[in-house]
């Protein structure tokens, strides 16, 4: 068995291995989508929930009123700088899958190029020993005539 032939199962192998990073990469690309679409609802309803109250502050609410929407303000302010940090380690946990993904489409590549030098190497070696065959095989026609 010629040596790109042995490493077959290796590259095998690496194929594998990048092709399970890869859908684990597009797992974290839609857990961040995902995380970002719901901070941008959350984002979108603060937004609207604060006119709302400045229409109705501007015709006149009552203490209690006025304690109520702020205290929800303040609990969309947090639910809101929680989703942002939920964002943040999802981008940081899918940029971490990247980055492995990266190394194993690299060492596949390695493997497919050490692959592809050894099928030269051993195609030209055959190609030597035919054209020596072929000047012997010549040369003894010669000397026998």
């Amino acid at each position: 068995m010629n040596r790109a032939r042995r490493l077959e199962p290796v590259r095998r192998l690496a194929e594998e291995k990048e092709r399970h990073l890869a859908q684990n990469l597009a797992t974290f690309e839609r857990r961040v989508a995902e995380a970002e679409a719901k901070l941008s609802e959350l984002t979108y309803y603060k937004q609207d929930y604060e006119k709302r109250f400045s229409s109705r502050a501007a015709q006149g609410i009552g203490a209690t009123e006025l304690r109520d929407y702020q205290a929800f303000l303040a609990r969309l302010g947090e639910a809101i700088r929680q989703q942002t940090a939920i964002v943040e380690r999802a981008r940081m946990d899918r940029d971490l899958q990247l980055a492995r993904w990266r190394d194993a489409a690299q060492r596949t590549k390695a493997v497919e190029h050490v692959i592809e030098r050894w099928r030269v190497e051993e195609r030209r070696a055959h190609e030597r020993r035919e054209q020596r065959e072929t000047d012997e095989r010549a040369q003894r026609r010669v000397q026998s005539s």
